[in-house]
């Protein structure tokens, strides 16, 4: 979709394909992973940042977190494919993973909101173990920081590394930390930190289904978010007319 490969996933199959990254991992592989997910502003986003394109197109899995890409997918001829929504991700991933006893690393989020959320998922999962949290500063971390941050993760030995940052923040990360962490999979889920842990209210499930849950979260954080919407959708269809038309690559 406007030169951004979108996995053809649903929510299950997501997580069946990160469930089978850690165990290669516990049998001795070495391949590393990230998930990035992403709706229509990952997707304008890369339009101005061929790196930040690639980097989306590198990755394990690119999966559709907005129903605008879910629909697309299915008029492409890919039925299967459901929305694969930050939050339900880390609750399904979780879930499968308490089963297993295996562990979590949380960075990201606002001060608290880390531990926070590892404490939620651990009261919903309880087999679920917390390998470690880490709220960085609003600032690029210095050398001696993310030498630290290294230290910490690889310590712990998780099985998954769940990143709340802003896209494409958390995607950057994931892509400058994955050669240093021995770490099977990162996961960027963004808003999912705050979603799960009651700093930002949810939009109806009504309104998600039917693609707007852009328009409640507009309407809940009008001065942070109305750039991100009333710019990114109508600019998100017009490069959806020039593509079907033609009238411009976006490879």
């Amino acid at each position: 979709m406007l030169g951004v490969g979108v996995s053809a996933v649903s929510l299950e199959s997501a997580t069946h394909v990160i469930l089978e990254w850690i165990n290669a991992w516990r049998a001795g592989g070495r391949l590393k992973n990230y998930v990035a997910v992403t709706g229509v502003h990952g997707v304008i986003e890369a339009q101005d940042d061929p790196d930040f394109k690639r980097i989306l197109n590198a990755s394990g899995l690119t999966v559709p977190d907005g129903m605008p890409l879910v629909w697309l997918s299915r008029l492409a001829g890919q039925p299967h494919v459901t929305r694969v929504y930050g939050p339900d991700l880390t609750l399904r991933v979780s879930q499968v993973m308490s089963a297993r006893g295996y562990s979590a690393f949380y960075y990201g989020g606002a001060s608290g909101v880390a531990e926070a959320l590892a404490t939620e998922l651990e009261r919903r999962f309880p087999g679920l173990r917390r390998a470690g949290t880490y709220t960085p500063p609003f600032r690029q971390l210095t050398s001696e920081e993310e030498q630290e941050v290294v230290r910490l993760i690889n310590a712990s030995s998780p099985d998954v590394v769940w990143v709340g940052l802003s896209t494409p923040k958390q995607e950057r990360w994931m892509v400058r930390f994955r050669d240093r962490l021995q770490v099977p999979v990162l996961i960027g889920v963004g808003a999912a930190f705050d979603i799960l842990t009651g700093h930002v209210r949810q939009a109806p499930r009504w309104m998600q289904r039917s693609g707007l849950e852009w328009l409640f979260r507009l309407a809940t954080e009008p001065r942070r978010l109305w750039r991100r919407y009333l710019r990114n959708n109508p600019l998100f269809l017009y490069y959806l007319v020039c593509e079907n038309l033609r009238l411009k690559s976006f490879g």
